[in-house]
């Protein structure tokens, strides 16, 4: 596996690859790797020719210090967990280097970034097309893989690919979980021991929203609020939001759409830590 720092050499190998004819596969990720990340590249190397995995914690989609400050960064371990998964060439800039000068372009995706994790941290997804647009560019991969633990931030690059025509493949992945329910996140690391035990029920919630959905004798409101109830019974739970949306359009359910597929999506913060989570219920 080679360790790229630069662009230029990120740039100059895809370009002789893609001279070449092979098929290209990018695993965008900040590190920390667990089995959601390994996942991804184990299905690139199955798919493609070649797989590049970019490991950078990028501070341009963070609106806390602190959680920037705090992210996990184990490059080295990382590093060896991506061999024998099938990782081909590994992209680990610093900062400066993806940005060697402060970015003046400003996106805007319209309604899919004013609602839920838009809409409670400011300046979050333009920072992640900032970030993957760059990484686009320099690899020009044929195919780019993502998790659907971040639904909302899937379907904003969907978005990107379509408006800047970029000539790739979006594949998502569902989201991997441990045994419990728990959705792999590399923040996970930092949950102490009495928060990794309550985590849990945040998936736990998510599971009985979907439940009152399947039995279609309630509304969106009324899913919504119960959700939020069995939230409720753990104190060590702060939910940011709950929300019930359209799983195309991210817009809030005011009522069921027939045909259409729902996304029951959370954020919360349990001992300092904010994790997502989400579950797309499909429509019958």
């Amino acid at each position: 596996m080679q360790i790229l720092q630069t662009a230029a050499a990120l740039h100059a190998q895809t370009e002789t690859w893609r001279r070449e004819g092979y098929r290209i596969g990018l695993v965008p990720t900040m590190g920390a790797l667990h089995e959601g990340h390994l996942q991804l590249v184990r299905a690139a190397a199955q798919e493609c020719d070649v797989v590049v995995v970019s490991i950078f914690v990028n501070p341009t989609q963070f609106n806390n210090a602190d959680d920037f400050r705090l992210y996990p960064r184990l490059p080295e371990v990382d590093a060896e967990l991506l061999v024998p998964a099938g990782c081909t060439a590994l992209f680990l800039p610093s900062v400066e280097e993806m940005y060697p000068r402060p970015t003046v372009l400003q996106f805007d995706f319209g309604s899919l970034e004013r609602v839920m994790e838009g809409a409670h941290r400011p300046g979050h997804f333009n920072g992640v097309a900032t970030v993957v647009s760059k990484l686009f560019h320099l690899s020009r991969p044929h195919r780019a893989y993502f998790g659907q633990k971040d639904l909302q931030q899937v379907t904003i690059v969907r978005q990107l690919i379509h408006d800047l025509s970029f000539d790739l493949e979006l594949v998502a992945f569902p989201t991997i979980r441990e045994a419990d329910g728990l959705a792999m996140s590399s923040r996970n690391r930092r949950l102490t021991p009495e928060a990794r035990a309550v985590a849990p029920v945040l998936h736990q919630a998510l599971q009985y929203g979907e439940q009152l959905i399947r039995q279609g004798r309630h509304s969106p409101q009324e899913v919504q609020a119960a959700t939020v109830a069995v939230l409720g019974q753990e104190p060590a739970i702060a939910l940011e939001y709950l929300e019930l949306a359209d799983a195309e359009t991210l817009q809030p359910l005011t009522q069921w759409q027939p045909g259409r597929d729902v996304a029951l999506c959370l954020a919360a913060h349990l001992a300092g830590v904010r994790l997502i989570d989400n579950i797309v219920v499909k429509s019958s």
